[in-house]
């Protein structure tokens, strides 16, 4: 760590170290993965929703969700330190890894959020970024600070935060909220638990060993499972009432349809996991299916909104 040995600007004495972090290591401050999820659902509901919004100014919504999103990753990431350094999963963030110092991250992450809601409010409209400004006090403070270390229903009620991007960019062009969008809200917010207690049923002893309250460690491995396939139908179900709101077509219907048997299907498998298999296959199936599958949810949505577009454009045509 380079050191510079002199008075700061206002006299104080004291070494000050300057942060050899590279761009790289604030990059993953950023959790990237999970970035482009949230960038991703709150383009499908800027997309989605009636009316319509100036490319530019889209652009810049995208981006101050993507940056909020990213604001709040950092956030975590600092008040996690301590127990990432412990988990494997989690041991070579740039935290714990020594890349980056506890305060850059806190700075970042506080300076990222200022901007992308003062931004998203100035250029788009204020509700929108007020959701912003709630979404990242959510994860950061009501997720991370407090239900996570506290109770094993950390992931169902903190998993709200991810589920509020699409409803955000639902809001930068309509300036509110309606049942379509709190629809994408909830297959979002219903599938969070089932992708992430997969994923803690093969990491229990990461979560035990920091004293992480998961599901599977707290109620056990039997409920957990029983639960997982409990969300992953409820999951199905709201991916399939797009059409039944006139939000998209039969059409989406059918494939949401199918790629929700599927990933029911898995959830039943992770049930039927025998007690004594160590290796969970069947979990670790699930969550890579889980991810998957919620891209190409609101991907078919996406693609039937374009289609039903074009054929009205066509019908109107003729």
């Amino acid at each position: 760590m380079a050191v510079v040995n002199d008075s700061d600007i206002l006299g104080v004495e004291g070494d000050k170290t300057l942060s050899e972090a590279s761009a790289r290591d604030f990059f993953a401050l950023l959790k990237p993965r999970v970035m482009s999820l949230v960038v991703f659902t709150a383009f499908a509901g800027l997309v989605l929703a009636p009316g319509t919004l100036n490319p530019i100014l889209a652009s810049i919504a995208v981006l101050c969700i993507a940056v909020g999103a990213g604001a709040s990753g950092a956030l975590n990431m600092w008040y996690d330190s301590d127990i990432d350094a412990v988990m494997t999963r989690t041991a070579k963030r740039p935290i714990p890894a020594g890349r980056i110092r506890r305060e850059e991250a806190l700075a970042f992450g506080v300076t990222l959020s200022v901007f992308s809601v003062a931004i998203l409010g100035l250029t788009v409209n204020w509700f929108s970024a007020g959701f912003l400004a709630f979404t990242i006090f959510f994860y950061a403070v009501v997720y991370t600070m407090w239900l996570k270390r506290s109770t094993p229903q950390n992931i169902v009620i903190g998993g709200a935060s991810g589920a509020f991007p699409p409803m955000i960019g639902w809001a930068c062009v309509t300036g509110g909220v309606s049942l379509d969008s709190i629809i994408l809200f909830m297959i979002i917010f219903l599938w969070t638990p089932a992708h992430f207690w997969a994923l803690a049923l093969f990491k229990m002893g990461d979560y035990g060993a920091v004293g992480v309250p998961m599901m599977p460690n707290v109620a056990g491995i039997p409920s957990t499972k029983r639960q997982i396939v409990a969300y992953a139908v409820l999951t199905g179900v709201f991916a399939v009432a797009p059409t039944f709101t006139g939000l998209a077509s039969i059409w989406y219907g059918l494939v949401a349809g199918l790629l929700s048997a599927i990933f029911i299907g898995y959830s039943v498998a992770v049930w039927r996991m025998p007690a004594e298999d160590q290796r969970m296959a069947a979990a670790r199936k699930m969550f890579v299916y889980s991810i998957f599958y919620l891209f190409a949810i609101f991907s078919a949505l996406l693609v039937d909104h374009y289609a039903m577009g074009a054929a009205a454009h066509l019908a109107g045509a003729l």
